[in-house]
């Protein structure tokens, strides 16, 4: 395996271009948005998307749980969002519903993964990963617990391989997430059953959106104006109302549905015309 040139590049807290090399941030883009209410619940909280704290939250990541080094940590089983992409996918995972998910790992790539906690252990913990590069250690851990690595030579992206992986694999009900719109319609084109989760969604156009929505079973909404106008007016469920996550097909209807019934906390039930926006979102939408 290469590691001698040691980069990672993520996009995170209101889509900050992030570097990170040997295990230090070396370089924070600005952020396209101003607030976040997600990053305000962060372990490590960002009130403001400056540079200067976006960076302490990526240097807090990386020294608890090894965030683009050979020390991340890949399983957990904790929820931190209650819809987020990582969440639903454990779930459907736990429930039966799906039967693996494939996903990307910063220091391996894409990976097939059909183990719940490894979903939300690497999921639950990523933002927009871009470039990254393979680690031994994070890909055993992967390994260890259940997880395919597709490339364990690059750590390459790239989910339509992932995808192939799983069918081969003999899994049928295979969840995929994807960030880039023109991806998403190759995979539903050539994997008519995938269950596909569009997420990394601030900033498409609306032409972008309006093909990851028509395309998709799930998607995020993250800080995107036009995602919430594209999902919003045909989804069938909204999950959330600070940063929705829209169910877009019945599939994904079931699956939130089976989350809600399955869980603990109080819900609000209601039908109204969607999309159905809270106060306290990312501003702007974008």
């Amino acid at each position: 395996m290469n590691e001698i040139f040691d980069e990672h590049i993520i996009e995170a807290s209101g889509r900050c271009r992030i570097v990170v090399r040997k295990g230090e941030v070396v370089e924070v883009g600005e952020a396209l948005i101003k607030s976040c209410p997600l990053t305000k619940k962060f372990s490590c909280p960002v009130y403001d998307l400056d540079r200067e704290s976006v960076k302490a939250n990526i240097e807090y990541r990386i020294k608890t749980w090894g965030m683009c080094t050979p020390e991340r940590k890949v399983i957990e089983t904790r929820e931190f969002v209650g819809f987020g992409a990582s969440e639903i996918l454990s779930f459907g995972l736990s429930a039966g519903m799906i039967d693996a998910v494939v996903l990307a790992c910063d220091g391996a790539g894409t990976l097939v993964s059909p183990n719940p906690s490894l979903v939300q252990g690497i999921g639950g913990r990523m933002s927009g990963l871009v470039k990254t590069v393979p680690y031994e250690k994070v890909i055993r851990r992967i390994e260890e617990a259940g997880g395919i690595v597709i490339d364990k030579e690059n750590a390459s992206l790239d989910q339509m391989a992932g995808l192939a992986k799983a069918y081969e694999l003999g899994y049928e009900k295979v969840a995929v997430t994807v960030a880039l719109p023109a991806e998403a319609e190759k995979i539903r084109r050539q994997y008519p059953d995938a269950i596909i989760f569009g997420v990394h969604v601030t900033g498409l156009d609306r032409g972008e959106a309006e093909t990851l929505v028509s395309v998709s079973d799930f998607v995020t909404s993250c800080a995107s104006a036009t995602i919430h106008e594209a999902a919003g007016k045909r989804a069938l469920v909204q999950a959330g109302t600070a940063i929705p996550t829209y169910a877009m097909t019945p599939v994904a209807k079931d699956i939130i549905l089976e989350k809600v019934r399955c869980g603990e906390e109080q819900i609000l039930v209601k039908t109204t015309k969607l999309p159905v926006i809270s106060g306290n979102r990312p501003e702007p939408l974008i």
